[in-house]
């Protein structure tokens, strides 16, 4: 009876054991598990020097996380081909020199024209007198206290003077900060950029596989904790110092760029994909575009996809619904836990691109040359 009793105890324990094994086995081997990537940087004779080898493949793009807004649902499988990649924004002196060689004049640094800033506007809005227009940009000025997050023109004005070389204003500068990206560039600047660097801006989904950087659906470029042994890993506002958008003497002034390379880089060796300033892409901004591709495609794998033929954002309160507009990526040094939260890879947002401003830089991609 008792040696009945021991088989049976012993076959128990032999089942357990292998259940187990096969739970172990179906969580590694029955489910695909995203293999760490190989960083590879150009260094000019295998590869464009300052560029790291995106090897492209098939993803998850966008997002069903909590934190995720309309615009990046549903998550949708899409694949994109190899290409390369600037390991960081387009820093102050990259853009100098592009200046110097081309004698390019910036949007900001022009008169605005009237026919692109209509198309911003209500219909039927008067066009104001030429006094009004003069170059500048855009510039977060902040706030002296808290305030109701609903209405971002609190917290950001339109700055005479305010350009590249003086990115919050004619009395600021950018001496000492050759290595931080560029900012109040529009997007036909970073076009003009683009094609004397030989480069061009990425896709969408280009951007955000780059920006994975072979993590699958983690909710950070990092993974899935913002914080990483007690420090924020990007340059994002940090709201248990300073409440946003308040601007305070004792917290040292208005934040801004860090220089690139300050914070770690991901698993294609890209430094800043998220945090630090926004990013143009390439493609035209739809607040739909996800629904429209998981809707006409299914369950399908999306090739190389291009963004869609049109703008359309019926969130932009007083500005048109198809009013033009060009997806921006990436976040800001303003993104922060109570506002925005745009430093997670899948975060999308539309802007005008006649309108730099102060937050709101770039960085290429280029094709395989094989």
């Amino acid at each position: 009876m008792k040696n009945a009793q021991g088989r049976v105890l012993w076959i128990a324990v032999l089942f357990a054991l292998g259940l187990g094994a096969y739970l172990v086995w179906s969580h590694f081997i029955s489910k695909p598990q995203q293999a760490i990537p190989e960083i590879r940087l150009g260094d000019g004779v295998n590869g464009p020097k300052g560029m790291a080898w995106i090897p492209g493949g098939e993803f998850l793009m966008g997002s069903n996380h909590q934190k995720s807004q309309a615009n990046e649902k549903p998550t949708h499988k899409v694949k994109v081909s190899g290409f390369w990649m600037d390991t960081t924004h387009v820093t102050n002196d990259q853009f100098a020199q592009f200046i110097k060689e081309t004698h390019y004049k910036t949007t900001a640094e022009q008169v605005p024209d009237w026919e692109t800033i209509r198309v911003q506007l209500p219909p039927g809005t008067p066009k104001p007198p030429a006094s009004v227009f003069v170059p500048g940009a855009m510039v977060f000025v902040g706030t002296k206290a808290k305030v109701n997050l609903n209405d971002y023109s609190q917290w950001w004005a339109y700055v005479p003077g305010a350009n590249w070389q003086h990115p919050t204003g004619p009395q600021s500068n950018i001496e000492g900060k050759g290595d931080h990206p560029v900012v109040q560039v529009s997007y036909e600047d970073a076009l003009a950029y683009a094609k004397w660097a030989g480069k061009r801006l990425p896709t969408e989904a280009e951007w955000e596989f780059a920006a994975r950087g072979g993590l699958n659906q983690a909710t950070y470029v990092w993974g899935d904790q913002l914080e990483q042994q007690g420090k924020l890993p990007a340059n994002i506002w940090d709201v248990k110092k300073q409440a946003f958008p308040v601007v305070s003497p004792k917290a040292g002034g208005a934040v801004g760029t860090s220089g690139v390379g300050t914070f770690p880089q991901n698993g294609y060796g890209l430094f800043d994909m998220t945090g630090n300033a926004w990013q143009w892409v390439a493609d035209w901004y739809r607040a739909d575009y996800f629904a429209m591709q998981a809707k006409e495609h299914g369950n399908s794998v999306i090739d190389n996809p291009q963004g869609p033929g049109s703008s359309y954002d019926p969130d932009d309160y007083g500005v048109p619904p198809n009013a033009p507009k060009r997806v921006i990526r990436g976040g800001s040094f303003l993104c922060n836990e109570d506002y925005c939260q745009s430093y997670r890879p899948s975060a999308r947002r539309g802007a005008d691109p006649f309108s730099p401003m102060s937050h709101l830089g770039f960085r290429l991609a280029k094709d395989s040359e094989k």
